[in-house]
This record gives structure tokens, sequence and C-alpha cells, in this order.
């Protein structure tokens, strides 16, 4: 098998959020009004049918892979949502420019400081008080590492939870800016 060929079980394996991580975006999801929930990175669709469950409204969920959405959509499919193809950066302005405001966003796609802080910054437009954001594998690189701790410090940022897997963001809270270390 050639190099660039990996196995849907591998990716599955080594590329997705386990049991316990799904669970706990479902979670935040449902803490928000779940009107407009968007993840970026739907791979094989693991994450995104949790996310379907406590989406009222729409769940839009983008992939760069053609490949991997087409594994993502095989039925069942998950009801309220729109599989969108395509780079994030032209994707989801795009996505943004549809909805009013924005209530759960998974952030899973680029693992990178530029595409991590693009789609925190990019997403930030729609957000309310009631947002929450979860960013995938926080601790996964130094490039990670980097854009973690500037979205901590962001000023519209007052909690913050880190699970080591990922990072949870919220845009309200009573007390003073907060960053909590968590084991699940």
């Amino acid at each position: 098998m050639p190099e660039s060929v990996r196995k849907v079980s591998d990716i599955t394996r080594f590329s997705t959020s386990g049991i316990k991580f799904a669970n706990l975006y479902r979670y935040f999801c449902s803490l928000t009004p779940a009107e407009n929930v968007i993840e970026l990175g739907t791979c094989v669709g693991i994450s995104t049918r949790y996310l379907s469950t406590k989406t009222i409204g729409q769940l839009y969920t983008l992939e760069g892979s053609s490949e991997l959405q087409m594994v993502a959509m095989r039925e069942p499919k998950p009801s309220n949502t729109e599989f969108v193809l395509g780079q994030i950066n032209t994707t989801l302005p795009q996505i943004l420019d549809q909805i009013q405001k924005l209530d759960f966003a998974l952030i899973d796609a680029n693992h990178t400081y530029e595409g991590t802080i693009f789609a925190f910054n990019t997403l930030l437009r729609t957000t309310h008080s009631k947002t929450i954001f979860a960013i995938g594998d926080i601790h996964w690189s130094l490039e990670m590492e980097k854009a973690w701790s500037e979205i901590k410090l962001h000023p519209e940022v007052k909690l913050t939870f880190d699970f080591y897997e990922c990072g949870i963001v919220f845009f309200d809270y009573t007390g003073e800016k907060t960053d909590l270390i968590l084991d699940i």
C-alpha cells in the first residue's frame, strides 16, 4: 500500500476524538442554545454524530478531504447536518455570512498555529455571551501550545478549561478571567 494511502481504521484510531471527548463536546454543546453549531474537521464523522444529537438548529461540519467526507456521510446520516467540503479559510467565512450568531464550535481541523488562530478569530465575529468553543489537541505541538496560550489571553475569553486533549473556551463568566486545568 502506498504511503499516501491510509486505512479508514487507522484514521479513526489516530485522528478522531475518542468516546470520552466526543461526549464532552456534546455536553458543552448542550449548554448553549445549539441553534448554530460548527465543527471544523469532520474527519470520519464520529464527533459530528455526537454533536448532531444536541444541535437544535443546524450543524455545519467542514472537511477539506473529499475522501474523508464520503466516509463521514455514510448512512445513517445525522439529521440537521450540512456537510461542507473545502478549505476552511474559504468555507468558514461563507458559512458565517449565512448565520447571525454561533452557539458552539469545535475547532479540530488544521492543527497549526496559523490555522487555529484563523479559525478562532474568524468564529469570534458571530459569538455571543453564551457561545462555547472546544479546541482539539491544544498540547499536540508547540504551535498548538502557542495558539492555546494566545486564545486564553484574548480579551473576550473569560474562562477556559484545559482537559489536556482539548480546551474549552467560555465568553461569559462573572468571575475574574480564569484558566482551569482539569482531568476527566
